[in-house]
């Protein structure tokens, strides 16, 4: 390969306005032009991608290519010149599109695979913790509407479709995350011993109040469901807004408590778009 850029890079660097072309060397530099458009791991590269404008640059190289080589064949040696470059820099546009577009499916993959890894282990922590939790309500319907967001993930991934499937895996991390903070938030006896301060008791209901915000408007992408679930979540709003008021006053046990019914506000907002969760 880097025989082959060297090539075409000597093909860019040759003067158009030379007065004298060297038909043997014209000739050579045709023939590495060609490889590097026909075979080489860059022409590769742009056959196995999707990206239609890098298809389209290569065959722009090759119609220029082959301009050239008429131009060689038929005498005009300083014509043929002149194209090469052009063929070249064609070339090199569709592996650098190629080259994009290779990186951010590589991305996107990486990005579905962690997400993938993350509500695996939360939806094992959920049926654990409902396992533990016997009386919990509602905590084995919530698992299964977790591992069926996860296997709807991984049918969409598997067509191919990984902007959609990080989507919905979204939800399925939402949703079990939700789910373990409702019901370890029932539990007063282990609050009591996790947490140091009401401070720091009043962070984990502010991020166990953005993770069910999160999940609601994940849920209410449907316009229709909008405006049912906006109204639902209004009261939920104003507890929280009056929640950071009084925590910003130090008042960090009457905060903790305004998260937590507005938080309950979210659950219930939850519900009536479609999915239960605890709480």
């Amino acid at each position: 390969m880097k025989t082959l850029f060297l090539a075409a890079l000597f093909a860019f660097a040759a003067t158009a306005s030379a007065q004298t072309v060297d038909r043997v060397q014209l000739e050579r530099r045709i023939a590495a032009v060609e490889t590097l458009i026909e075979r080489s791991s860059a022409a590769k590269q742009i056959e196995a991608g999707g990206n239609a404008a890098a298809r389209a640059h290569r065959e722009r190289a090759r119609e220029i290519h082959r301009k050239a080589a008429d131009a060689c064949r038929s005498g005009d040696l300083e014509g043929a010149s002149r194209l090469l470059p052009q063929a070249s820099l064609a070339m090199f546009e569709g592996v650098r599109l190629s080259g994009a577009e290779t990186v951010v499916a590589d991305k996107r993959r990486a990005d579905y695979d962690a997400r993938l890894e993350s509500a695996r282990s939360l939806a094992a922590a959920q049926r654990r913790i409902a396992l533990e939790k016997k009386g919990v309500s509602g905590a084995a319907e919530t698992s299964r509407t977790i591992d069926t967001l996860i296997a709807q993930a991984e049918r969409e991934a598997g067509a191919g479709d990984l902007e959609t499937a990080r989507g919905t895996l979204e939800r399925a991390y939402l949703v079990a995350k939700a789910s373990i903070g409702s019901m370890r938030g029932g539990d007063t006896l282990v609050r009591s011993l996790d947490f140091a301060t009401k401070e720091e008791e009043y962070r984990y209901e502010v991020d166990r109040n953005d993770t069910h915000r999160m999940l609601l408007m994940l849920l209410v992408s449907d316009p229709a469901k909008a405006a049912s679930a906006q109204a639902a979540s209004g009261k939920a709003k104003s507890l929280r807004d009056e929640a950071e008021r009084r925590a910003g006053a130090g008042a960090h046990a009457e905060a903790v408590g305004l998260l937590e019914e507005s938080t309950k506000e979210l659950v219930r907002a939850i519900r009536a778009a479609g999915i239960y969760i605890p709480g």
